[in-house]
């Protein structure tokens, strides 16, 4: 089975493009949304993470105290290194599993905004970039994000590995940059990727 990384920066639209691709049938992992269902119910990881961040990591009901922990990770790039040291892994593991049960899909698509800082990209076969210039995305956060002001997404975008970076590693590159149409796009690699699985 083809392993499908797609990844870009925020507010490049990857979770778009990834729901075009689920609308076409294919099976999509949603990386972000995985990670807090482990960190939440992996107990191995929640041990890992109480003696890393202190028991206040969890509240009174043992859900993950994301306030808490967002407090300790901003701005420290040592302990933000530290919980994805932790988490990483066991994503990782968690992916696998899951494609265990898609076994009959052509192909799998792995969403992550960190597919080379998580080394997630050491998993797939092929990876596509989602790309839109700053001026767009900075323009669709603002509408999206209405508590974020400008100055704190360009912070958040400086933070992430730059887009040229991440377009020079990709096998594949999907332009939303409202200029040109996504679904053709979109359409074109699905059957190139079904060819692969044919041959």
């Amino acid at each position: 089975m083809l392993k499908i990384g797609i990844t870009g920066g925020i507010g490049v639209g990857k979770s778009v493009v990834a729901r075009m691709f689920a609308l076409l049938g294919i099976p999509v992992y949603d990386s972000d949304a995985r990670a807090k269902w482990v960190m939440g119910h992996n107990l191995e990881l929640r041990r890992e993470l109480t003696a890393a961040f202190g028991t206040e990591t969890f509240t009174g009901t043992g859900t993950l105290n994301r306030p808490y922990l967002a407090a300790i990770v901003f701005n420290k790039p040592e302990r933000l290194a530290q919980l994805n040291g932790l988490v990483h892994p066991h994503v990782r593991q968690d992916f696998t599993s899951w494609m265990a049960t898609h076994g009959q899909a052509p192909y799998v698509l792995k969403e992550a905004a960190l597919m080379y800082e998580s080394e997630a990209w050491k998993q797939m076969d092929q990876i596509i970039t989602v790309y839109a210039p700053m001026e767009v995305r900075i323009k669709r956060l603002l509408q999206r994000d209405a508590h974020r002001s400008e100055a704190e997404i360009r912070a958040i975008i400086a933070r992430q590995l730059s887009e040229e970076e991440k377009m020079a590693r990709a096998t594949h590159i999907i332009y939303n940059d409202d200029r040109q149409l996504v679904i053709p796009q979109v359409l074109f690699l699905h059957q190139h990727f079904l060819s692969q699985q044919a041959r």
